[in-house]
């Protein structure tokens, strides 16, 4: 993992290491990613973390948030109805609160993950009203969301505190 060094600044930790094979590296980049934006969150001070630093209004703990609710809707099935809402965390929920349930979200969707082996065959989770996408396909998508979001997430901390670094 990464340290930080003085003034907020952490090193970079590279891209991983992987095995050869798509799902290895598929899995190695995504949870390099997850691992990444949960640790840019993670310890961030209030009230900053939930304020809008953009005139969008997005701010640092509601991106975590919000991957949460992606993460469980593309691989454990759960219906989401106003994804604009999904961009801010309740005004109860402390930093710790939700990257805890970031967290326990990833292990959860890592769980299902890991019993996946064709990455052609549809993502196995209980959804009514619309096909299931592949797990190539889910796994990609989720690369990107998060990757994106991260990016967000590094400039939003570095506003906030002059944390930098992965």
């Amino acid at each position: 993992m990464t340290t930080t060094t003085r003034r907020g600044r952490r090193r970079d930790t590279p891209p991983p290491r992987t095995g050869s094979n798509e799902p290895e590296v598929l899995r190695g980049f995504l949870d390099y990613l997850r691992a990444s934006i949960a640790a840019k969150v993670d310890g961030a001070p209030e009230p900053q973390v939930r304020t809008a630093a953009v005139p969008s209004g997005t701010n640092l703990l509601g991106l975590l948030n919000h991957l949460t609710f992606v993460e469980r809707a593309l691989f454990l099935g759960d219906d989401v109805t106003d994804w604009q809402a999904t961009f801010q965390a309740a005004p109860a929920d402390s930093v710790a609160d939700v990257v805890t349930r970031y967290r326990e979200t990833v292990e959860r969707a890592n769980d299902v993950l890991d019993g996946c082996t064709d990455l052609g065959a549809p993502v196995p989770r209980p959804r009514s009203g619309r096909p299931a996408p592949s797990i190539r396909w889910a796994l990609t998508h989720m690369i990107e969301e998060t990757g994106r979001h991260a990016g967000h997430a590094d400039i939003l901390r570095e506003l906030i505190d002059g944390a930098t670094g992965r």
